[in-house]
């Protein structure tokens, strides 16, 4: 399962919504990847999420690969939405 979405928060994927990122995926069994620039990463580590230096408005290709693929997007997908509670 695949979809972009846009990074919200005014200071891009910094330490605050890359370890909420992190912590909503941290029970999680799915393989979970993000794409940005041509570089992909695990999204269950707050080291790579970081390296991306995705800034605000970057576009973030979510891939899920797994049983829980369908509710992990739906989480994801909100909290890029609402800025991972930074707005």
């Amino acid at each position: 399962m695949i979809k972009k979405v846009k990074v919200q928060n005014n200071l891009g994927l910094h330490i605050r919504p890359s370890a909420a990122i992190v912590k909503l995926l941290q029970n999680s069994k799915s393989k979970v990847l993000f794409t940005y620039k041509n570089e992909t990463v695990n999204a269950k580590s707050i080291m790579s999420i970081l390296m991306l230096a995705a800034k605000k408005n970057a576009p973030i290709t979510i891939s899920i690969d797994g049983d829980d693929a369908n509710e992990l997007m739906d989480k994801l997908v909100k909290g890029f939405e609402k800025g991972f509670g930074e707005k």
